[in-house]
C-alpha cells in the first residue's frame, strides 16, 4: 500500500470517527427529546414541566451533527448529487464536468473555510454571546464550520485523485435511483 493509500485510509477512518459522534449526538438528542416531552406530561421530578434548554440545545445538535457527519458523506457517495445531467453526455465529457465540479467544490470549501475562521476568530476576539435561554460564546457554533470545510476540501482532494484514476466516464457514487 502507497503512503497516499496509508494516508487515504486513515482519513476514512477519522471521517468514520466523526460520524460515529454524529451518531452518537443524535441518540443523545433523542434522549433529551424524550425526556423533555416526560416531563412536560409525567410528574416524574416534583416542580420540573420542562427542560427549557432542550430546543436550544437540540438545534445545536442538529448543526453539530451535519457538521460532523457532512465529510463522511461525501467520502461514501451519499450526499446530495443531481446528476442527470451526467448520466446523458458522453463519457468524457461527464468526466470533464466532474473535474470542473469537483474543483469548483475545492473551491468553495477553501473560501468557506477562509470566512468561517474569520468569523470565529472575531466573535471570539469580541467575546459575543448567543443569548436565548443559555448563553454561550458565539464562537462555539462558528467553530467547527471551518473544520468542516476544511475537511471537505481535503476529500474533494480524495475524490479528485480517485477521479484520476477511475474510468474516464461520470462516478458511479452517488448515482441517482432512476
Amino acid at each position: 500500500m502507497g503512503s497516499f493509500a496509508r494516508v487515504a485510509d486513515a482519513y476514512g477512518k477519522l471521517l468514520a470517527f466523526f460520524a460515529l459522534c454524529a451518531c452518537v449526538l443524535l441518540a443523545l438528542m433523542m434522549l433529551m427529546i424524550c425526556a423533555d416531552v416526560l416531563v412536560r406530561n409525567v410528574p416524574v421530578v416534583p416542580g420540573v414541566t420542562s427542560l427549557p434548554w432542550a430546543n436550544e440545545v437540540s438545534e445545536s445538535m442538529l448543526y453539530l451533527i451535519t457538521m460532523l457527519a457532512a465529510p463522511w458523506l461525501l467520502r461514501r457517495g451519499q450526499h446530495i448529487r443531481v446528476d442527470i445531467v451526467l448520466r446523458v453526455l458522453p463519457d468524457r465529457v461527464a468526466w470533464y464536468c466532474e473535474w470542473a465540479v469537483d474543483v469548483l467544490a475545492f473551491a468553495c470549501c477553501i473560501v468557506l473555510v477562509a470566512y468561517g475562521a474569520k468569523a470565529a476568530v472575531a466573535s471570539w476576539s469580541s467575546n459575543a454571546l448567543t443569548i436565548k435561554t443559555l448563553i454561550t460564546p458565539e464562537w462555539w457554533m462558528l467553530a467547527p464550520l471551518p473544520v468542516t470545510f476544511a475537511l471537505l476540501a481535503i476529500e474533494v482532494v480524495f475524490r479528485m485523485h480517485r477521479l484520476a484514476l477511475g474510468p474516464r466516464a461520470a462516478r458511479d457514487d452517488a448515482v441517482s435511483a432512476g
